[in-house]
């Protein structure tokens, strides 16, 4: 201590410990800290040592006091939230949120064509459904839900994470979950209704037992048919209570719970049907796996009867089909969910013209359903049309047919995918090969007049394996001819050998370029692909032949013009084009496919009758099961089928016989149907011609000079005299020349000159007026329709990798 010399009071030393640490906080240096000592870093005195500065990348991981700080204040934020959550988010009236409306549909000028939308609800408490339908319920849905929470963390993890990598939209919901979105909110897929989804899960959880929340689960479901809850779900499609349902049949309605229309196996396609049936599979090995169905039992088990949907007054004739397809595009595209959909309240306007739907109606009355005569000839009963018309520009689709009934036969057939598309497909084939430069065996480019040989049963050169050989309509053979007389002509054997020359993964990807659906059954790169072993829709077909007729601009076909919800729009996807394939290339093919309607024994003859610039292709598969017309002109584009179905099992049949007809032909009754449906589409309109292509090959064909390509010695060569005006069309009961067969009513009047080696003696010029004779003659007349087919055909791909059948002649 020291005296103060005033005062007389002693003080205190001056402390230098707060300044020492103030300097090794800041890093201060030269200060001396006493007697014989420095300060500093390192100093001595006692003082504690300075931590090193954190520099380079160590100055970006925090440290454990950060770490630990962050953590709290996010757990704490947390907390924060959910309590907010919980506090803010009420439970909504469930009744205002159950209770249906109906659904208005108008044509694209508001008129209205139905109204749909009368709900078949019933709720029962949970001892009046059967255990069995309970389990296959939590089978299907949520298999711990009676230990679970509300919300599973780990299913919604797992959920996002695979809709992430581009898997689609995964689910992840309890039943809790869904309970509360059927019963207090909408359907969106939207993050606003996925958190109030969460926290009324909650508090429902919290205030309801298990069993009150799956008794109010299965009165809510949506299952179909108009169907809301279990007990209407087991009236519609079984005609009994939910009480009296066994294991596959509460297993059949657990699987609807997934996609009721798409697993409706009254009415759903072949892939649907397969696909309703694999899951149901899955949820009676998951009853067994959960021990609520004895191994033994699930063994026995068969895939239940199903009852036909009951007739709905409103959705009788075509509107049920024009419904049913609007909601297959509003579904697909998410803009609204099937669940969603049938709450009602909806006004939606679709893009089909009232005028064209019904010409198109009478089309199919007058040149088909006038025709035939059920009770005289059983075989009349299997015909089912389908057609579709679009706008090429727009991608509107403007008129569309599903069948004679939507009530009397509910398959759409202007959007089912289980009849293949015959030789429509070669229409595909010309483009990939234009589009992608294609190259014969011996190198050529191939252009229209490239010479290929038309030999049926010509065996496919460079391919792998076993060589491909399919025959031609009728067996017929041609010799050496133009790929325009083999387009004109619909020749098989010519247009294996294209696709081979191109490439068959190349025909598959312009297919899928011009608007087929990638996962199309039967759209695989094997030797068949460009004679038509593909199953896609009229409605993918008709968009297919839009891309030709836009100049290469590819729009995927829409029909829904607007949807409206209590004056709220909903927003619908926009309607993009991209370039699928060049303007010249699909200039090329529209010229190529006018030939086959120009050209007196082409296949597509009949459809001359429009009067204007038209281009098409016909399309007779296997067995005459489908015969197919897609044509355009440069204002819209119509494709027509007709398909053999057995109206009692629904298995496919030939269409031989129909109308008292031997034999069927796509230039039968689809030509008939397309060119009287055009003649009203296109009345009073203005007639335009087709774009002209870039290149002329109106010259010398392109012969080689080396043994011919893509074959041996050909055996004839196309003819150049001949009729110069082709067969007058006639009734739908006149036997018409066959697609890809004689063609021409009356023979060549120069049959071609037998050539055992060397080139033909003669190059055909210009597009044929004739059809040559054929090499091989058939047990029937050339100019007359085959009576039985061959044995051979493109379903018979030896070392094709596949068992596609699709032998179609044009």
């Amino acid at each position: 201590m020291s005296r103060n010399a005033q005062s007389g009071r002693r003080t205190p030393p001056i402390s230098l410990r707060p300044v020492k640490r103030f300097v090794r906080s800041t890093g201060a240096a030269g200060f001396s800290g006493g007697p014989g000592g420095s300060g500093g870093s390192g100093g001595s005195g006692g003082g504690k040592p300075r931590r090193p500065k954190r520099t380079g990348w160590r100055r970006l991981i925090p440290t454990w006091r950060m770490t630990l700080l962050g953590f709290a204040s996010a757990l704490l934020l947390g907390i924060g939230l959910f309590v907010l959550g919980i506090t803010l988010v009420k439970v909504p009236d469930a009744h205002a949120a159950a209770t249906a409306q109906s659904n208005t549909w108008l044509y694209s000028d508001g008129s209205v064509i139905t109204r749909t939308g009368q709900t078949n609800r019933q709720n029962v408490a949970l001892d009046k459904v059967s255990p069995a339908a309970q389990h296959a319920a939590l089978a299907a849905e949520d298999r711990n839900f009676y230990n679970e929470g509300a919300v599973n963390i780990q299913g919604l993890v797992r959920a996002a994470v695979n809709t992430a990598k581009g898997e689609g939209t995964q689910g992840g919901s309890t039943i809790t979950q869904q309970y509360v979105k059927n019963t207090y909110l909408n359907q969106k897929q939207s993050i606003t209704r996925k958190v109030k989804e969460l926290f009324i899960a909650i508090k429902v959880d919290a205030t309801e037992s298990k069993d009150d929340v799956l008794s109010g689960y299965l009165n809510t479901s949506y299952y179909g048919r108009g169907a809301y809850g279990i007990q209407a779900a087991a009236q519609a499609y079984f005609g009994v209570d939910a009480s009296a349902l066994n294991p596959a049949q509460g297993a059949y309605l657990a699987t609807l719970l997934n996609a009721p229309s798409a697993y409706d196996v009254a009415t759903a396609t072949a892939a649907g049907k397969q696909n309703a049936v694999n899951r149901w599979n899955y949820v009676l090995d998951g009853m067994v796996k959960e021990g609520w169905l004895p191994a033994e039992e699930r063994a026995a088990t068969t895939f239940p009867d199903v009852r036909d949907p009951q007739p709905n007054p409103g959705l009788s004739g075509q509107a049920g089909y024009l419904v049913d397809a609007a909601t297959q595009y509003l579904t697909s595209t998410n803009v609204i969910s099937e669940t969603e959909l049938a709450k009602g309240g909806y006004t939606i306007k679709l893009s089909i013209d009232p005028g064209r739907q019904q010409a198109l109606q009478d089309s199919v009355q007058a040149q088909l359903r006038d025709t035939l005569n059920p009770d005289k000839r059983k075989k009349d009963a299997s015909a089912q049309a389908g057609a579709v018309s679009v706008d090429p520009k727009t991608g509107a689709v403007v008129a569309l047919y599903g069948g004679v009934d939507y009530v009397k036969h509910y398959v759409d057939n202007a959007t089912r995918r289980d009849y293949q598309a015959g030789s429509t497909f070669k229409a595909i084939a010309l483009a990939a090969a234009f589009e992608n430069d294609a190259k014969t065996q011996d190198g050529r480019t191939v252009t229209p007049r490239t010479v290929y040989d038309g030999t049926s049963g010509r065996k496919v050169r460079g391919g792998k394996g076993t060589p491909y050989a399919p025959p031609n309509e009728g067996d017929k053979s041609y010799g050496q001819i133009t790929l325009q007389q083999a387009t004109d002509w619909s020749v098989n054997s010519a247009f294996a050998q294209l696709a081979q020359d191109t490439g068959l993964q190349k025909v598959k990807d312009t297919g899928i370029a011009l608007g087929l659906p990638g996962n199309t059954p039967g759209l695989d790169p094997v030797p068949s692909i460009p004679l038509g072993a593909a199953t896609p829709s009229v409605l993918d077909m008709a968009g297919a032949y839009a891309t030709l007729d836009n100049g290469g601009k590819q729009i995927t076909p829409w029909l829904v013009q607007s949807v409206d919800r209590e004056g709220e729009a909903v927003p619908l996807p926009a309607h993009k084009t991209t370039q699928a394939i060049s303007a010249d290339t699909a200039n090329q093919v529209t010229s190529m496919l006018q030939g086959v309607v120009s050209d007196p024994g082409g296949t597509g003859w009949r459809a001359k009758g429009l009067g204007r610039p038209v281009a098409g292709k016909t399309g007779t598969t296997d067995d005459q099961k489908s015969v197919w017309f897609v044509g355009y002109t440069p204002e819209l584009v119509t494709s027509v089928a007709l398909f053999g179905q057995d109206p009692g099992t629904g298995a496919q049949v030939s269409l031989s016989g129909v109308g008292g007809i031997d034999g069927a032909a796509g230039g039968q009754y689809p030509a008939q149907i397309w060119t009287a449906y055009m003649k009203a589409a296109l009345k009073g309109q203005p007639v335009s011609d087709f774009p002209t292509p870039a290149d002329d090959y109106s010259g010398a064909d392109d012969l080689p000079t080396a043994p011919s390509t893509p074959s041996g010695t050909p055996s004839t060569v196309a003819p150049t005299g001949g009729p110069t005006s082709g067969p007058t069309p006639s009734g739908s009961g006149s036997k018409a020349p066959s697609d890809g067969t004689g063609g021409a009513t009356t023979a060549p009047t120069d049959p071609p000159t037998d050539q055992p080696t060397g080139q033909p003696t003669t190059r055909p010029t210009g597009r044929p007026t004739t059809r040559p004779t054929p090499t091989t003659q058939p047990t029937t007349d050339p100019t007359s329709q085959p009576t039985t087919q061959p044995t051979g055909g493109t379903d018979a791909l030896v070392g094709a990798g596949t068992a596609a059948s699709s032998r179609s002649g044009g």
